[in-house]
């Protein structure tokens, strides 16, 4: 059986109506385990609370940028957002970000006080209109400190009591390194909710398996507990690395045509070589 042979891989074979295990950010997958719950109730928290600024970090691949797209989701139509990912430059690049990110058309030439001034005005407007404007940064660990103390300066544009800008930060645990440097202190004081989003545990990693089975359309009973234990100790629990190695499992399983994966498929991937994304110390295979 050829792999290229069928573009749905191993779906038919299993009775899944997709792939389970796809590496692109899907809420329709998204597995509220306690952690991501506690994540997400931080992130509406600090909204719902005009905080300043809110802060979610967390490994590569735990799941922080579809909470993020959950939460566009769930956005009332009276909240302008200003989504921005990977911003990096120094002062005067980052307020070009911050106006492209919500459409706000900047003459070539402007200079940072006409930027800046530019800015103003639009959160001035949209208040006008009972709108509140949000910007959410995904990947804010490449910021640097100039910038952030940039977006902190951001902050204090407000209208009487009311802030008119919200910041939404989300990255890899070294953003909150970063923020706890005495140098960014007045940044950290504007903080008002965060939130660090651990890797999986062993349990935690069985249930994501069985439910992402299940919204593919499948049992849940697809993978053994052996299965699983493996797989969460040769991913460390971050679950871009589990959907890489689970969907490496189903098409050897596929093609060898057994109905169950196994420790000992999990076994074979990991033998092979074709688990590349595990940043962590794999455990010896099963001979």
């Amino acid at each position: 059986m050829s792999v290229w042979s069928d573009p749905d891989l191993y779906t038919e074979f299993f009775g899944l109506s997709e792939r389970p295990f796809t590496l692109l950010p899907d809420p329709d997958f998204l597995y509220w385990s306690d952690q991501h719950k506690r994540a997400f109730a931080v992130l509406e928290y600090g909204i719902l609370t005009r905080a300043p600024i809110t802060l979610i970090t967390g490994e590569v691949g735990a799941g922080k940028t579809t909470l993020l797209q959950t939460l566009l989701r769930s956005i009332d139509d009276d909240v302008t957002v200003g989504l921005i990912s990977n911003a990096q430059g120094g002062r005067g690049e980052l307020i070009s970000w911050v106006l492209s990110a919500l459409d706000v058309e900047v003459p070539p030439g402007m200079d940072y006080v006409a930027m800046f001034r530019l800015l103003q005005e639009f959160l001035i407007s949209e208040y006008a209109d009972g709108r509140r404007v949000i910007l959410i940064f995904d990947e804010a660990q490449n910021l640097s400190m100039e910038g952030l103390e940039e977006l902190r300066m951001l902050t204090n544009i407000n209208s009487n009591k009311d802030e008119l800008l919200q910041l939404v930060l989300v990255g890899q645990p070294e953003l909150r390194q970063m923020v706890m440097r005495p140098e960014l202190r007045q940044f950290a004081q504007r903080v008002a909710a965060n939130f660090h989003l651990p890797k999986m545990d062993e349990d935690t990693v069985r249930a994501y398996v069985t439910h992402r089975l299940r919204v593919a359309g499948g049992s849940g009973g697809e993978f053994d507990d052996d299965a699983c234990e493996l797989i969460a100790e040769a991913t460390g629990g971050v679950p871009r690395l589990v959907n890489q190695l689970a969907d490496i499992a189903m098409v050897y399983a596929w093609t060898q045509e057994t109905p169950t994966v196994t420790r000992d498929t999990v076994d074979l991937v990991l033998a092979e070589g074709l688990f590349l994304g595990d940043t962590h110390e794999q455990p010896e295979p099963d001979r």
